[in-house]
């Protein structure tokens, strides 16, 4: 399994026979260079999307019409989508699990807010969600923007995942601090990379905090489109 960090919350991630674009967000990220924009999604499968928030989606129905390949996410939005805005979609929910090209995903819960917006405001965009990929022998917990919440009880005891991508960046998200708390307390993780951090001087910058709380744990401060092998 390879991962591939292209700021802010957004991932490549080759697993099994998929490469998937985790939140592909090209569009005013000041992570990824535009001249790296056509290496990120070269060869992609499938997009996998956590919730609507523009710095998670605003580039998803674009690339989705300019690389022919479906958008993965929760049902509600897919459907919408699907009916309206002419691209392919996999709409399921959490507790369901998808094939895609030998990567099997799970959608596992969020605690967060999903909206598109439009011109009367924001509106509803489905519901938040993280996702269990397995594949290769291994797990990945994909956190998506979230709180520490209960449900990671169940969540590490049932999926066992091994490998973590949590967002981190604190203010909208968990802080280092909190996931910390939840890598210790719910999860068994070998390896852990923070997300959705960094990209702006309101969110926390390092993950020197997490690694000196996760002596046992591989936490890997990821650099763009550098390669990360589980």
């Amino acid at each position: 399994m390879k991962i591939i960090w292209l700021g802010h919350g957004s991932f490549r991630i080759e697993a099994g026979g998929a490469v998937l674009l985790l939140d592909p967000w090209f569009t005013g990220n000041p992570m990824l260079p535009e001249d790296q924009h056509e290496a990120a999604i070269t060869g992609a499968t499938h997009i996998l999307l956590t919730h609507a928030h523009f710095d998670h989606a605003a580039d998803v129905l674009e690339l989705a019409k300019k690389l022919s390949i479906p958008i993965v996410g929760q049902f509600d939005l897919m459907s919408y989508w699907g009916e309206t805005k002419g691209v392919e979609t996999v709409g399921f929910n959490k507790g369901g699990t998808v094939d895609l090209a030998g990567a099997k995903v799970s959608m596992v819960n969020a605690e967060h807010s999903s909206t598109l917006a439009s011109p009367d405001g924001p509106r509803a965009g489905g519901t938040e969600a993280g996702y269990m990929i397995r594949a290769e022998g291994k797990t990945l917990y994909c956190s998506g923007d979230t709180d520490i919440m209960a449900d990671m009880e169940w969540m590490g005891d049932y999926y066992k995942p091994d490998i973590g991508i949590m967002s981190s960046g604190g203010y909208f998200t968990m802080d280092m601090d909190k996931v910390a708390y939840a890598a210790k307390r719910y999860f068994n993780f070998k390896t852990l990379i923070p997300a959705h951090y960094r990209t702006f001087p309101l969110l926390e910058q390092s993950a020197e905090k997490l690694v000196a709380a996760l002596p046992g744990v591989a936490v890997i401060e990821p650099e763009v489109m550098q390669p990360i092998e589980v």
